[in-house]
């Protein structure tokens, strides 16, 4: 009699007794389908050339409209063109919507699918003894948090503190750094002297500001494309595994091309969208760089799938195992970055936010439109 990897008999799907059988046996057999590609080469093909095609130019299109001098668009503002700019304000907050229902509709619930508790590597072995699926979320949204937090404050170490002690000197024209007795002492009569020092240093004063103006888009620009990559990090996770089981998924292969093809659409608006408010300088190709690596991260998991089409099979334990562990990890990530980077920061925290009701309410709608439709996605893929 065979044996399985766990040194008890082989179960035979075809002769069992349900009343007697292991339940993780019955599950594992259910979930080991073989391979079960058929055919369609072309239309995969297509796929390929579409998702590529359709994601690129939705990636695309947010930092175009900001970086390209006859769409430039100002975010906060009066603008000649409202209709731009109520596009651009659909592609930027319509994604982040669709960033977060990602996270929950995507790839938590795919995670708990593949390794959760009710599944054969969820009833096997060490995964039976913790419920790992959260506990990688949670490992994975703690340590993207500690590089965030970590980059923020190593760049406001390393840029703040000279950035404060300019203005101090430029406002008083001394240092006042801590053991310089002079100018504590002179401080004291600062306000007799008032006019006198303002004018001495006025020049001097013009020069710090915009030195301090540099280092503080600097410091913002070190964290925002930190922020950034972490977002790119776990969608590009996302995506390969998308990517891998297009190639080789069977009967269900045409309804999953649609709904991919949309739902690559709306995260590449996400990624796009956020990447156009980071400060670039005009001559850097890294956006275009970034948008280029999201729009061809899935068709190349689409064409190594079609290369694994008779081999490859996404319901063993093995790929269950990958998958869950990606798309768990990919989750924390896009949690973290949704609900902090994206809505928190632009809706709570953001000193810019615009005070109009109107522009207030349509951003709002943009976001739960994107997270209502890529949650309705879910029905699907």
């Amino acid at each position: 009699m065979s044996t399985n990897d766990f040194g008890t008999p082989a179960f035979n799907a075809s002769n069992v007794d349900l009343t007697t059988a292991d339940p993780r046996d019955v599950i594992c057999a259910l979930e080991a389908s073989s391979n079960d590609y058929n055919g369609q080469l072309g239309a995969r093909i297509s796929a390929l050339f579409v998702i590529m095609i359709v994601s690129t130019f939705t990636t695309f299109f947010p930092v175009v409209a900001k970086r390209v001098p006859r769409l430039r668009i100002p975010l906060y503002g009066n603008t000649d063109s409202e209709i731009l700019l109520s596009v651009y304000l659909f592609a930027r907050y319509f994604g982040a919507g669709v960033i977060v229902a990602t996270a929950f509709i995507h790839l938590l619930d795919p995670a708990y699918n593949e390794i959760g508790p009710q599944t054969c590597v969820g009833m096997t072995g060490g995964w039976a003894k913790y419920s790992w699926c959260p506990a990688i979320v949670l490992t994975s949204v703690m340590m993207i948090f500690l590089l965030d937090f970590g980059a923020e404050r190593y760049v406001e170490v390393k840029y703040g503190a000279q950035s404060e002690q300019d203005i101090q000197t430029a406002v008083t024209g001394f240092d006042d750094a801590p053991g310089n007795d002079d100018a504590h002492h002179t401080q004291g009569s600062l306000h007799l002297h008032r006019n006198s020092v303002v004018n001495r240093y006025e020049k001097r004063f013009d020069e710090e500001i915009a030195s301090t103006d540099a280092a503080a888009r600097e410091q913002s620009f070190r964290q925002q494309i930190a922020a950034f990559l972490i977002l790119e990090f776990g969608v590009i996770f996302h995506s390969v595994i998308i990517g891998l089981n297009l190639g080789v998924v069977g009967s269900e292969f045409g309804t999953l091309y649609v709904v991919i093809v949309f739902h690559q659409s709306f995260e590449g608006l996400g990624i796009g969208a956020r990447m156009s408010v980071i400060p670039f300088k005009p001559q850097s190709w890294l956006p275009w760089i970034l948008c280029a690596a999201y729009g061809l991260t899935t068709p190349i998991s689409i064409a190594i799938g079609l290369g694994l089409r008779t081999t490859y099979n996404s319901g063993s334990f093995t790929a269950n195992v990958v998958s869950g562990v990606l798309d768990s990890m990919s989750a924390g990530i896009l949690l973290y970055t949704g609900l902090v980077e994206l809505l928190a920061r632009d809706f709570l925290f953001n000193p810019l936010r615009t005070k109009d009701n109107k522009r207030l309410t349509f951003m709002l709608f943009c976001v739960f439109l994107g997270a209502g439709l890529m949650a309705l996605l879910g029905k699907w893929a």
